[in-house]
């Protein structure tokens, strides 16, 4: 499957009149979604008619809220690695270690399985590439916030690359929560150890 640039989602306006949306009917939709990517479905195989006979609705009723695949798959997979909130402890050591964290626990345990996945089919393609980015840039973005602050701050160096230090911290953290780089590593310490052996670096 082709994972080109999603179609942005109809606004309520542009919706055509008739019965309100239900929110439930959303929700079951996009849990459908998720959980048969979970399940082990491939995106290629993924239909709209599978998802309807899991979530328990017809055909139409997707097709009200989404445009097709691709504009629900975008949302589905945007709910599932929603932006962690700004922690802003005051501390960019805790800010950095509470964003590590979230990285290495995902709220989401489907996460695990289906964000791997991706990674093969953002790789083909400009357009599948741009897709990925769309569900990991906001995160990077919250950690940019937390790295200006504490430069604002003075507690981190004056002249700090902030994208270098952004693969610095969540490069490592990735790779052992997705492949267990080393299995002689305890993955539930690594977020830690990462962000101390960073602040090391980046620290004034």
């Amino acid at each position: 499957m082709t994972l080109t640039a999603p179609e942005a989602p109809r606004s309520p306006e542009q919706r055509a009149p008739g019965r309100p949306r239900s929110s439930r009917a959303d929700e079951a939709i996009i849990e459908a979604t998720l959980d048969l990517l979970a399940e082990g479905m491939s995106i290629e195989s993924l239909t709209i008619e599978a998802i309807a006979a899991r979530a328990g609705v017809g055909k139409a009723t997707i097709y009200r809220r989404w445009a097709g695949k691709e504009t629900l798959l975008r949302d589905a997979l945007l709910r599932l690695k929603a932006p962690p909130a700004d922690p802003d402890t005051g501390s960019v050591r805790e800010d950095l270690l509470t964003l590590a964290r979230s990285i290495a626990r995902n709220r989401d345990p489907r996460a695990a399985q289906i964000m791997p996945c991706l990674v093969p089919e953002a790789m083909r393609s400009p357009e599948q590439y741009e897709r990925y980015q769309q569900i990991v840039e906001p995160r990077r973005q919250v950690m940019r916030q937390v790295l200006r602050r504490g430069v604002e701050r003075g507690e981190l160096r004056a002249d700090l690359d902030i994208e270098l230090t952004l693969l610095m911290v969540t490069g490592p953290v990735l790779m052992q929560r997705m492949l267990h780089w080393s299995p002689k590593l305890d993955n539930d310490a690594v977020p830690d150890q990462v962000i101390d052996m960073v602040m090391k670096a980046i620290k004034a």
